[in-house]
């Protein structure tokens, strides 16, 4: 069964003229990974260079393609989890940084803390010689455009929605059995400056134990934190469900207790896998056995040669 990588693109409303390029990027982050973890690489190094593939993709919601807030700004978060020992890094409403899930990487390693935040998160960065990028070079046509149609007092707050690709992340098992999790976002379109989601913060954007499994969580933030999603995920698992069945019932609890919708990948020690989504669709690809699954729609599960 080992080792394996699933990878997520966001939860949302996708349109069908984006749904293709949605496919694919996951696909080739998954691949990636998979080489890694394949060569003998950890579950960590497996997690973040698939989160920073997507983080280079201007399709998806983090790094180069991340949304705006009010102000025209790109602020990100992400985070990191090590299944093995339980130790975590994590950036919030951090500016002009590449890949802030190498970023939040560095936190867990260099640091005794476990978050960094806004200029603390920026110092932090050129401390440790990561190359601060114009804030240009991060927004995108696309989110540009989105950011001065939620501007427009007339714009109907369910369309702001369409054409979502939010959040992204993924979760491995390596061939040692060790699991890892990465998840990184933009955030909220339109979103209020120094707002932070629920990606950076532990067992809600992701939760990693080797004792259990490690999960990563996309949708709204709010409501993710409102239930710790990625923490009660485990919390099911502990008591016998498998990825599937406790993704389920973690998500359907938090349209029922909360109104919100998300998706989440989800891994256990021994290479059982899931990805689960209560929202319209969710682009995922997870690689095993030398096989690529991948979806968008529920109910879809594509296979192809790794």
């Amino acid at each position: 069964m080992l080792p394996v990588v699933v990878v997520h693109g966001g939860a949302g409303h996708i349109p069908k003229d984006r749904a293709e390029i949605s496919y694919v990027g996951v696909k080739e982050a998954a691949r990636a990974a998979y080489s890694i973890l394949r060569s003998g690489g950890s579950a960590m190094d497996a997690v973040v260079e698939a989160v920073a593939m997507l983080e280079n993709n201007p399709v998806y919601n983090a790094g180069r393609g991340s949304v705006l807030n009010v102000k025209g700004e790109v602020e990100m978060d992400a985070l990191v989890m090590d299944g093995r020992t339980l130790a975590s890094g994590a950036v919030s409403a951090v500016r002009r940084v590449a890949n802030p899930i190498r970023l939040a990487r560095l936190v867990m390693e260099k640091t005794s803390h476990l978050c960094l935040t806004a200029e603390g998160a920026s110092q932090f960065a050129r401390t440790m010689g990561v190359p601060e990028v114009p804030e240009e070079s991060m927004i995108t046509d696309y989110a540009r455009m989105r950011w001065k149609k939620n501007l427009d007092p007339d714009t109907n707050p369910m369309e702001c929605q369409t054409g979502k690709m939010g959040t992204v992340g993924a979760v491995a098992v390596d061939l040692e059995g060790n699991v890892a999790c990465a998840t990184s976002t933009g955030g909220m379109t339109n979103k209020m400056e120094g707002r932070v989601g629920d990606t950076p913060c532990v067992g809600c954007g992701g939760y990693a134990d080797n004792h259990i499994g490690a999960v990563s969580s996309t949708g709204h933030g709010e409501t993710i934190m409102k239930v710790t999603l990625s923490r009660l995920i485990l919390f099911h698992m502990e008591q016998g469900k498998s990825p599937e069945e406790a993704s389920d019932e973690a998500l359907a609890y938090m349209k029922e207790r909360v109104h919100g919708l998300g998706g989440v990948v989800v891994v256990d020690p021994k290479g059982v896998w899931s990805a689960h989504f209560s929202s319209l669709q969710m682009s995922w690809a997870a690689a095993q056995q030398e096989q690529l699954h991948y979806g968008l729609y529920h109910g879809e599960d594509f296979t192809e040669p790794v």
